[in-house]
């Protein structure tokens, strides 16, 4: 018997050493993998646990960005984040009011539609992916020629992307919002992004009263969206010049606003993820240009001669 309980012993002793190793090994593996994480992230994937809704969205993309930064060898950031992701871009662009509404579906206040559906899936990109897309937003750029009424996005002279814009009206007006005569034309220049505001205050820069809804291009009033603003500079020189979505599409390819650079609502998630601070911006009037078919064309000179 107590032969027996002396072979019990043993055999529990060489289990407990057993298991030591495995903890030891274990506790190894994860130390290298932090030392590799140094140099190397790997990609990770986060489950949406609940609908993220349009005025949710930045503060749940922020989180994320905070709670990862910290584990990625690279600099993380929502345009690294939804880039890898392109499919939420696609879903914000489809809250776009004129896009519902061709699906026989009236928005009154877009804040509570879903930006990000539970269930779904974000990808944290690893350092290779990082890496490349950090080097495509270096190689981005923006154009816009004002006669033209477009916005065009380069990945080097690679054109992807070309949206129809609104410009600045050309006359000159009293603006309460700077307190003098303003030209309301666009200004022209090569410059940079500056600015990105997430949740924009709309307001009327002729009485620099704040509104909250909009009518739109069909007679029915609406809440105003969550759409990121742009700011621009220009030759050194911040104008207040931004490039932001217009509740009313029927003004696009017109020179209709108070300066700034309208878009489409669904426009402008794309300008905003493919445009962070610092990215090159030229805003021209060249009348004279050659369409992609290789054909001559004079614009109309909206802005008198200006060239």
């Amino acid at each position: 018997m107590l032969l027996i309980n002396r072979h019990i012993i043993l055999i529990i002793f060489v289990l407990f050493i057993v298991k030591l190793d495995f903890n030891k090994e274990d506790s190894l593996e994860q130390n290298s993998t932090i030392v590799k994480s140094e140099n190397y992230f790997t990609s990770d994937t986060l489950l949406v646990n609940e609908n993220i809704l349009i005025e949710d969205y930045f503060q749940y993309i922020d989180s994320v960005v905070k709670a990862y930064d910290s584990l990625t060898p690279y600099k993380f950031s929502e345009h690294l984040l939804v880039s890898a992701n392109s499919w939420i871009i696609d879903t914000l662009q489809n809250t776009d009011y004129y896009r519902m509404m061709a699906r026989d579906t009236f928005v009154y206040d877009q804040k509570k539609m879903i930006a990000i559906p539970k269930g779904s899936f974000i990808i944290i990109p690893d350092s290779i992916q990082a890496h490349k897309l950090s080097e495509q937003f270096l190689k981005t750029r923006l154009d816009i020629n004002i006669p033209e009424f477009k916005l065009r996005i380069y990945e080097d002279s690679t054109m992807l992307y070309e949206f129809p814009i609104r410009v600045g009206r050309d006359e000159k007006k009293y603006l309460e919002m700077s307190g003098r005569i303003q030209n309301l034309k666009t200004k022209t220049g090569v410059g940079i992004i500056v600015n990105h505001v997430r949740n924009p205050r709309y307001v009327n820069p002729v009485d620099n009263q704040q509104y909250f809804v909009t009518r739109r291009d069909d007679n029915k009033v609406t809440k105003l969206p969550q759409i990121p603003f742009i700011e621009t500079e220009l030759n050194g020189i911040r104008y207040g010049q931004l490039i932001h979505p217009t509740t009313n599409p029927m003004t696009l390819m017109k020179a209709y606003s108070n300066g700034c650079i309208g878009t489409r609502e669904a426009d402008a998630w794309v300008i905003y993820y493919y445009a962070p601070i610092g990215t090159p911006i030229t805003i021209r009037y060249d009348l004279d240009i050659i369409t992609p078919d290789g054909i001559h064309i004079v614009l109309d000179d909206i802005y008198k001669k200006q060239r």
